[in-house]
């Protein structure tokens, strides 16, 4: 009988919090499992800047420290980092961000038993029963998203990047009469408690939960708020915009009112290149709009999967795939 070589990596592996001067050897595995599966596609290798994933490992490193670890295997007098997965939690939502293996060592297990590491645990504080497990995969990858499906975070919505300039911003249409958008920083100057618990409020009634922590990270990253209130004062979206592109996220009480806010951060931001937004394919009057504006579709869209429903995703457009 022929040893299943995945028994022999297995044994020979540890896992561990990772350390923060660690988190680039995590980017290096991230590029190399990436490249491993494209490559086999007949696609060019990922060019990627490093540096803005970087920031979003410091900052799942920093909210989750527990959840971001890796797997190494002894190396002549040390060891090396094989894979690597980072988990948040989010009150009742727990989003596995990351999750990725060398090619070398892949199909031996290693993903499935990073997944139990960096998952919820008893003393997280959320109620059991109410729990949500994500996570977001690409469509190309169907090893993976088997492997989800099977611990029942299952495919349900395609979320599409959309990237280019608004050459025709008349598609987005208008924001409606009596709809004003209003900066972060001008509602900040009368209240920041105000303000944060006004946007904690859209969050919990779109996206499930509040996550405050994360929207003290789009503000390090240069991302501008605007809080959308309605003829009667009463606040009905907010969106983000940054002038390196990306826009998002964007929460509306109103599905209506998504391809407005668009057009409208899209022309409140000049990019210093092109825009790149995520669409998820439930926000169809978005997705729309955006390619009549001028927007195109990349390939192969990512998958966001989960256990439970958590989130109206008609009326709340993520931050990433990586950080919902």
């Amino acid at each position: 009988m022929t040893a299943d070589p995945g028994v022999a990596v297995r044994e020979v592996l540890s896992y561990r919090p990772v350390r923060r001067d660690e988190l680039e050897i995590c980017i290096d595995i991230w590029r190399d499992s990436i490249n491993d599966y494209t490559r086999r596609l007949n696609l060019p290798d990922l060019q990627a800047e490093a540096a803005p994933l970087l920031r979003l490992y410091t900052h799942l490193h920093a909210t989750d420290p527990d959840r971001f670890v890796v797997a190494t295997r002894a190396d002549g007098a040390g060891e090396k980092i094989v894979a690597f997965a980072a988990a948040l939690q989010r009150e009742r939502l727990w989003f596995l961000s990351m999750c990725f293996v060398r090619p070398e060592v892949q199909s031996a297990g290693v993903g499935r038993r990073l997944v139990v590491e960096v998952g919820p645990r008893p003393t997280d504080g959320a109620d059991a029963e109410h729990a949500v497990r994500a996570t977001a995969t690409d469509s190309a990858q169907p090893v993976s998203n088997a492997l989800y499906a099977s611990l029942g975070i299952v495919p349900r919505v395609p979320l599409l990047n959309l990237i280019g300039l608004p050459m025709r911003p008349d598609a987005f249409g208008r924001l409606p009469s009596g709809v004003t958008p209003v900066p972060f920083d001008v509602l900040a100057r009368d209240g920041h408690d105000r303000l944060a618990a006004t946007v904690d409020g859209l969050d919990r009634e779109l996206l499930g939960v509040a996550h405050p922590i994360d929207h003290g990270y789009l503000r390090q990253e240069s991302r501008r708020g605007w809080l959308y209130h309605g003829p009667d004062g009463l606040p009905l979206a907010y969106g983000y915009a940054t002038e390196a592109g990306r826009i998002g996220p964007v929460a509306s009480r109103d599905a209506d009112l998504l391809a407005p806010i668009l057009g409208h951060l899209s022309s409140a931001i000049t990019p210093r290149g092109a825009f790149a937004t995520w669409l998820p394919g439930t926000a169809d009057r978005a997705v729309v709009a955006a390619l009549r504006a001028g927007f195109r579709l990349e390939p192969f869209p990512i998958l966001l999967c989960w256990d439970r429903p958590f989130a109206d995703l008609s009326r709340y457009l993520p931050i990433s795939p990586g950080l919902l």
